[in-house]
């Protein structure tokens, strides 16, 4: 099972260095509307999502360090990590703010970092 899994995260990888996820997307999602926030785990999900339909492969493994409060223009960076370790950086920006649903722009960074040795 790990196999399939290093393929797809790499194919990402591969993917978004020819530039197929340089445009960039968006996504929203409705969050609870007492802390006005995404919690780091909710938006990873929703990032690695989005990369995968982006990229028409498996969804790649995404983390994010902190919840992001319901603020347009909140920027927080998340983290692509392939099987192999090599990692791609991904900006998530709160592009608005509906009541609850938060609206998101997702840019992959163009070059990934090799895994340390």
């Amino acid at each position: 099972m790990a196999a399939p899994r290093l393929f797809a995260a790499s194919s990402i990888l591969s993917a978004v260095a020819v530039g197929t996820l340089l445009t960039g997307c968006s996504a929203s999602v409705n969050v609870e509307k007492p802390e006005l926030k995404m919690s780091a785990e909710k938006l990873a999900n929703l990032v690695a999502e989005k990369l995968a339909a982006t990229a028409n492969q498996p969804k790649p493994n995404v983390t994010c360090p902190e919840d992001v409060p319901a603020k347009v223009g909140t920027t927080t960076r998340c983290k692509l990590t392939a099987d192999d370790g090599t990692t791609l950086g991904v900006t998530a920006t709160v592009s608005s703010v509906e009541g609850t649903k938060m609206n998101f722009d997702i840019q992959a960074d163009e070059t990934p970092t090799a895994a340390p040795s």
